[in-house]
């Protein structure tokens, strides 16, 4: 933990050295890649065919208040190494599923495998880590090979017999380092009366108001010839606070803003205007109604849409989950016919670093294998036209389109980056929620939801169970048929995916961008989504799980008065 000023100064220089030596690591990295593979290319049963390391620099400052008094400041730097190698060769190699290990549903899961590499860009010592790092994973490679071999002699075909791997063409791109540039002293002071405010309310039992600040740079080399330094700065502002019930139940609220610079980053008068928003939110949740098992006309404000589409439909249409056997595979034999209403188109675009003016944080130039970013066009008027893929090729999909993602020591799998909704049919909003209740009518419903917010979801895509999802709402309106409208709590939303596309009725005209961060095989990735507001016939909820401790015995310390 380091201190204001001091603090700054240290940012600062360790971004200096980053910026004068980076290119001595990639040269560092090259050398080593060339001794590795030249010496390892037929030193197994089975020759060793592609190698490639990536180290990720990560450069973090934190800063988080509490009540007026700052609760934590830190400062962070880290490098990764990952090394992916693969022998055999191009249609059958060591990265080959396997059907037949323990692990969920009777099939086998990874676990991340990395190395930290020295900060100081000394050769021998960071050599020394890849080439320890790279005689592991060569020796797991053969022995996996052997498994995969064994295993075809005593197992079905697979449905999709599609090659292991793919060729790409190479790629040499050097940027500039990523560095951060923040004035953390000024920050922490505004970060301190900022959550002043909350002190006045001691009926919230947990606030917080952050700055995290991240510099990301990849560095990427592989055996195709590929040669890449990539860049990325994030700055993220969030809000948080949350309460109970009475009858126990948590409640919690937060509001953020990013940035890929200091200077998109809010004025304090924008920040305290979404902690009032949130505070107001709050209080209404302690009073909200419960509501029971519901199903029926809903709307998802344009935020809540991208999530749910992130969740719902985003992970269902990467590549790999069309060619495991433990998938479920929903829309596998589907390219070419209609999968949602023909007013709704759907890309992917990592490419896109802004949407109307609001940075993307599922922004990035190249993937995990080196590979270039790409717009993927995945739904057409309703059609499904595209898969997001790596270089693991699917059937009738050969080639990677740039989706090949992951946390650093993970496997590679195809992944969402910023996923774009679009629509024919828009309304304003207003007029939305007046089908909305003409909707409800229809159905003689007495009234329907609006899904204001929601935190995240998980959605089960596998074979093994249900081919369900489960999103969690943080905010939810209840309006009736007369206009009324009330908060209510206590539900999640549930159903099917197939069920829930074919209700979608209209959109609003009011796109807006979700920024977060998703986790899944490949780890925690950054992601965005964009959405209009989303009217559908039907959306079922079921009671969400209640905390049963009561509220705090005595009062809070804090002399607030609200």
């Amino acid at each position: 933990m380091f201190k204001g000023k001091l603090l700054f100064i240290i940012a600062i220089l360790f971004s200096g050295i980053l910026f004068a030596q980076g290119n001595v690591l990639i040269t560092t990295m090259e050398k080593e890649l060339k001794r590795s593979f030249t010496g390892l290319k037929n030193a197994g049963k089975e020759p060793l065919y592609f190698l490639q390391y990536e180290i990720i620099d990560e450069e973090e400052i934190n800063i988080a208040a509490f009540n007026g008094a700052i609760q934590a400041q830190e400062y962070n730097r880290n490098r990764y190494l990952t090394v992916d190698v693969r022998v055999g060769n191009y249609k059958l190699d060591n990265t080959h599923q396997l059907r037949g290990q323990s692990g969920f549903a009777g099939f086998e899961f990874y676990v991340p495998s990395y190395e930290q590499i020295p900060l100081e860009d000394d050769e021998f010592s960071i050599r020394e880590v890849l080439w320890k790092k790279t005689d592991e994973e060569f020796k797991k490679a053969q022995e996996r090979l052997m498994k995969v071999k064994a295993e075809k002699t005593t197992k079905v075909t697979e449905s999709d017999t599609s090659p292991d791997f793919s060729k790409a063409e190479p790629q040499i791109e050097l940027g500039t380092e990523a560095k951060l540039a923040i004035d953390t002293v000024n920050w922490a002071k505004r970060l301190k009366e900022l959550s002043k405010i909350f002190k006045e309310y001691p009926w919230l039992y947990s606030s917080n108001v952050s700055l995290t600040a991240r510099a990301i740079t990849k560095y990427l080399v592989n055996t195709d010839g590929t040669k890449i330094i990539e860049p990325k700065t994030n700055y993220l502002v969030r809000v948080s606070a949350a309460t109970k019930a009475e009858d126990g139940m948590r409640l919690s609220l937060y509001r953020h803003f990013y940035s890929h610079s200091p200077n998109g980053l809010p004025t304090d008068d924008a920040i305290k205007s979404k902690i009032d928003e949130l505070i107001k939110g709050l209080a209404d949740l302690r009073q909200a109604p419960l509501v029971d098992p519901y199903s029926g006309p809903a709307i998802l404000k344009n935020v809540a849409a991208g999530v749910f589409f992130h969740e719902i439909f985003g992970h269902r249409i990467e590549g790999h989950r069309q060619k495991l056997e433990r998938e479920g595979q929903t829309f596998k034999d589907k390219v070419g016919t209609k999968i949602l209403p023909d007013f709704i188109s759907i890309y992917d675009d990592p490419t896109l670093s802004q949407f109307s003016e609001k940075d993307l944080n599922g922004y990035y130039r190249y993937d995990n294998e080196g590979v270039k970013a790409q717009r993927v066009p995945i739904v057409e008027n309703g059609v499904l036209k595209n898969f997001l893929t790596t270089r693991s090729p699917i059937e009738n999909f050969p080639k990677s389109n740039g989706h090949g993602r992951r946390q650093y020591g993970y496997k590679v799998v195809a992944r969402q980056g910023n996923l774009i909704i679009e629509s024919k049919n828009q309304v304003p909003y207003d007029s939305l929620r007046q089908l909305l209740i003409a909707e409800c009518k229809r159905q003689n419903k007495p009234y329907g939801l609006i899904f204001e917010d929601i935190a995240g979801g998980f959605t089960m895509t596998g074979r093994g169970g249900l081919q369900a999802f489960n999103v969690t709402p943080l905010l939810v309106k209840r309006v009736y048929t007369d206009g009324r409208e009330e908060v209510v709590r206590g539900v999640n939303i549930v159903g099917t995916p197939l069920i829930a596309f074919s209700k979608i009725l209209a959109t609003g005209d009011d796109p807006d961008v979700f920024n977060g961060s998703c986790g899944a095989e490949s780890g925690m990735i950054p992601v965005s989504a964009v959405s209009p507001s989303i009217l559908t016939a039907e959306m079922e909820v079921e009671k969400k799980a209640k905390e049963q401790e009561k509220l705090p015995i005595l009062p809070a310390p804090i002399g607030g008065k609200k």
